[in-house]
């Protein structure tokens, strides 16, 4: 299948959505070996992504295309961190989706939702497993930390990033 990145329809998550994007998240995971204790791997809430995501504060966005799900990414209140800080969280996507810009425009949509709701930074966990993401972060404008915001409970990441979101930025 080749996809066609103006085909990808952006949407908010879905109930229907939950099975399979639990499939992407941990697929991926296992894809790169980072499919370890203290990751979203083993996290319950990655079954149940809609409803987590109802939580004030916190959006998630799905790609879609032709009736298939690609994956997602969004943000959300994690517990712990400062005030005006938001995480990015749950951002994977089907082998078959990357390198086409689609993690680019998740990114994008998730700011662009941070922005909105009021958020001056966004904080991200990641591990070195996942070097394209964090690739694609640092082009983001993130910003490595030298330890952990919050109270997440992924004791499995050990790479951390903040960026700061300005209330008039284009995205």
């Amino acid at each position: 299948m080749q996809i066609q990145l103006q085909q990808v329809t952006i949407r908010p998550i879905q109930p229907a959505d939950n099975a399979a994007l639990a499939r992407i998240i941990r697929a991926a995971l296992e894809e790169f070996g980072a499919n370890k204790p203290g990751t979203v791997y083993y996290d319950p809430t990655t079954d149940a992504l809609y409803e987590l995501f109802q939580k004030k504060g916190a959006a998630y966005f799905v790609a879609e295309y032709e009736g298939a799900l690609l994956g997602g990414g969004g943000i959300y209140p994690s517990d712990g961190l400062p005030e005006g800080t938001c995480e990015l969280v749950k951002m994977y996507l089907s082998p078959q989706s990357r390198g086409i810009g689609l993690g680019k425009k998740l990114i994008q949509k998730s700011l662009q939702a941070a922005q909105q709701l009021g958020y001056r930074q966004v904080y991200i966990e990641s591990m070195p497993e996942l070097k394209q993401a964090l690739y694609t972060y640092e082009k983001f404008g993130f910003r490595y930390l030298d330890g952990p915001l919050g109270n997440t409970g992924h004791f499995g990441c050990d790479r951390w990033m903040l960026r700061t979101v300005e209330a008039d930025e284009q995205l």
